[in-house]
């Protein structure tokens, strides 16, 4: 079986949630008599405060000698795993020396190998482990060894020996909430593994046990845990599994008796095949019927999607018409800003539609009329959430004069403000300019340093020296620009005094248009996550699209833009009569607001040696526990008003 590596962001977050499914397991590592103040670490570990029951044990170490002192440095380096501190666990260890036996050597062993596992190196933690795994350890201490043993297989890539190793710890528990700790744990593993590998797994399994939690997965990371393929496999894989143990993973989940009834039999997609717009057309086409043919598995014979081109003598108006005549039950698009306008100003539209781009705000749409684009100004509240968490709430913007920098920014700010900051100054560049350092100096305040200097330097009567400061209380800067304007004002950002400064962005930063971007190192910019970080269910789409549709690789976002719209299908049909589940797509988390408009929350990266380098979501973590060209001027965003920028 090949293996495949696990990315190290994957780790961590695979590391974070076994610790906290497993729970502290300090109390049982017994042996040793605790005093009142170890009770007390005992409880703040069962408590979930992690970090203060390692400050706790790590004090009482200070106070002991010999192997006491190691057996509590170790329960604290314990700690300091769970609570995702592995900088300090690594300094910990270094100072305990390996036991040469007994419970210190299980306890020593484990932590050391769950450190390497913490770091990536699953050969590292099996080389502690397995000597363990043929010695007669206690149940608790092999439960223990037994997991994380499996944990390294998950890391090395190879589910099913992982899976093997999870159904045989069950034996080594001694109740049920154990088990199903056990299994929640071993979910958490199958569901951040590839899913060729799972596959593979599934396919060479011989116990039915394992080959049902394997093909489980598969299917979950292959859809994404939504959708119709995923709501069909369910019932499908329950059928072949009857009274599996992972039927309690899926415990919660609501499924229909025949999830096709929640899901139109036919839908139109109503796109710019022909003129100026083809190409942007196509790349929709093309992800939407990817994502068609990946979702509908065996029920493809009950569904149908038929394709009308806009861009005809009838027009958007005669394509709806015309589909409706032939039994659409839903209708995707159109996607120019002009075409839906037309169709949004109907009086009545009998079939729903999911327009792929956003009417203004003077026209008031019709009842069944939803609204799905990739707006900058989703990027520019995305870029304000994220930096005031991380960065400060006093900023500073830079944006191009036209109408959609303006909107960008407005969009920046209201999020911003709305969420207590500051925008202390913005300015406005033009387009095609080459040199940005008048609207630098100034919203910096180096004009004002220079005019305090030339003032002094007055009074003096001579020469002085001086380096321009710029103004202090800027916490980062918001750049709305191209990726042509965008490496110019990040390198004149460094020459002017600015460089030390945290840069945000939105995604038209990143063109990939083939040129380094080596300018742009530590920009941060929101994306897609089918470009900069495509979840496990997509994870080959955007090399395959690149293969096969070369011509369309500035396109990908509309690539994406047409996976998820099929998706978004199957929500908003279900759930007419109400709202919709926030669901994580490819061109990010889509929700819809009472307006009928479907946002985005993005994914995000940074320029690193000229390459972008996925950031982790801020709340990922916690979400996975409650379950173009350069040359020549300026190009506006593509938000599709007629033709899109492909060259």
């Amino acid at each position: 079986m090949t293996r495949t590596r696990i990315p190290m962001r994957l780790i961590v977050a695979f590391i974070a949630i076994a610790f906290v499914i497993s729970g502290c397991a300090t109390s049982d590592f017994g042996g040793f008599a605790g005093d009142q103040n170890e009770r007390r670490a005992e409880a703040l570990s069962d408590e979930g405060h992690h970090a203060d029951a390692a400050s706790a044990y790590i004090g009482l170490a200070s106070e002991a000698s010999g192997t006491e002192r190691d057996r509590l440095t170790l329960l604290a380096i314990e700690q300091w795993l769970f609570a995702g501190d592995g900088k300090r666990a690594r300094n910990a260890l270094s100072q305990v020396p390996t036991p040469a036996g007994g419970e210190l050597l299980w306890l020593w062993s484990a932590d050391a190998a769950a450190l390497s596992l913490w770091e990536g190196r699953p050969d590292r933690a099996l080389s502690l482990l397995e000597p363990l795994s043929g010695q007669p350890l206690p149940a608790n201490h092999r439960a223990r060894v037994e997991a994380l043993r499996a944990d390294a297989w998950f890391q090395k890539g190879e589910p099913l020996r992982a899976v093997d190793l999870y159904i045989q710890r069950e034996n080594w528990l001694d109740d049920q909430r154990a088990i199903d700790a056990s299994r929640e744990r071993l979910w958490a593993g199958l569901k951040l593994a590839d899913t060729k590998a799972l596959n593979d797994a599934a396919g060479i399994a011989f116990d039915p046990i394992a080959r049902g939690w394997l093909s489980l997965a598969a299917l979950a990371n292959s859809t994404g845990q939504q959708g119709i393929g995923w709501g069909n496999g369910v019932i499908r894989w329950q059928e072949n599994y009857i009274d599996h143990p992972a039927i309690g993973v899926l415990s919660d989940l609501s499924l229909p008796e025949d999830s096709l009834l929640n899901y139109p039999r036919q839908i139109a997609l109503l796109l710019p095949l022909s003129g100026n717009s083809a190409a942007a057309g196509n790349a929709i086409k093309n992800g939407f019927l990817g994502s068609y043919f990946s979702a509908v598995g065996g029920a493809e014979s009950q569904q149908e999607v038929r394709i009308y081109d806009v861009n005809t003598a009838d027009g958007v108006t005669g394509a709806y018409s015309r589909a409706v005549l032939e039994g659409a039950e839903f209708v995707v698009g159109p996607l120019l800003r002009r075409s839906v306008a037309e169709l949004a100003s109907e009086p009545l539209l009998p079939v729903p539609v999911l327009s792929l781009n956003y009417v203004s705000s003077d026209i008031l749409p019709p009842p069944g009329f939803y609204q799905f684009a990739l707006a900058p100004e989703d990027e520019a509240a995305s870029a304000a959430e994220r930096a005031i968490g991380a960065e400060g709430s006093r900023a500073v913007a830079l944006v191009p004069a036209n109408d959609w920098g303006r909107r960008v920014l407005s969009s920046f700010a209201t999020e911003f403000e709305g969420l207590g900051g500051t925008l202390l100054e913005y300015r406005s560049y033009e387009t095609n300019s080459q040199d940005f350092a008048f609207e630098i100096e100034d919203l910096m305040g180096l004009s004002q340093s220079v005019q305090r200097y030339q003032r002094l330097r007055a009074n003096i009567g001579g020469p002085l020296q001086f380096d321009p400061r710029r103004r202090e209380d800027i916490d980062f800067v918001f750049l709305a620009a191209d990726a042509k304007a965008g490496r110019l004002i990040k390198s004149q950002l460094k020459f002017h005094y600015s460089g030390d400064l945290p840069v945000y962005a939105t995604s038209f930063i990143y063109s990939m248009d083939g040129r380094s971007d080596s300018d742009l190192n530590d920009v941060m910019f929101a994306d897609a996550p089918w470009v900069v970080s495509p979840p496990a269910w997509i994870a080959d789409y955007p090399s395959m699209y690149a293969e096969y549709w070369p011509a369309e690789k500035r396109l990908t976002r509309l690539h994406a833009m047409g996976y998820d719209a099929y998706h978004l299908v199957g929500e908003l049909f279900s759930s007419r009569e109400g709202g919709m589940d926030e669901i994580y797509g490819a061109t990010g988390r889509l929700f819809l607001t009472a307006d009928g408009r479907v946002h985005r929350r993005l994914a995000w990266a940074r320029f690193e040696r000229g390459q972008p380098v996925p950031l982790p979501d801020d709340d990922e973590f916690q979400n996975i526990f409650d379950e173009f060209g350069t040359e020549a001027t300026y190009e506006e965003p593509v938000e599709l008003q007629e033709a899109p920028r492909t060259n």
